[in-house]
């Protein structure tokens, strides 16, 4: 038997901004607040579902450096272009992790600061369905 991930879990300055902005990203919904966090997942799915859900917990301690790890991105229903326009609209900004600019993604930073990427395709591992 092995694990799974269920859920992934962020420190947010503001738990409700950060949940819309990922909502909006992922095409997620809210599926519960408790003492202050969010937690967000996709629809008809809760915890433990098939997906992980994202929790953001409130902090007051800022965002401190590059991340040690970040969320990776890619388009379902547009090419990458006509999705960066979409993520920027949403609130995304372009971010500078040390990139050359010619990677076939875009390092982009949450409403908060947080790193994630756009791809520009999905490659399944050798063997995936």
């Amino acid at each position: 038997m092995a694990c799974r991930i269920s859920e992934l879990v962020m420190d947010s300055r503001d738990p409700e901004r950060l949940a819309a902005f990922w909502c909006e990203v992922l095409g997620y919904v809210v599926h519960d607040r408790i003492e202050g966090s969010v937690r967000i997942g996709p629809p008809g799915s809760g915890f433990g579902g098939p997906w992980p859900t994202i929790a953001f917990n409130p902090t007051n301690h800022p965002k401190a450096g590059k991340l040690p790890l970040h969320i990776d991105v890619n388009p379902t229903d547009r090419d990458q272009a006509g999705e960066l326009d979409r993520l920027l609209a949403l609130g995304a900004r372009p971010a500078d992790v040390g990139q050359s600019g010619d990677e076939p993604w875009h390092v982009l930073a949450d409403p908060e600061g947080n790193e994630f990427c756009l791809l520009r395709e999905r490659l399944d591992p050798v063997g995936a369905p």
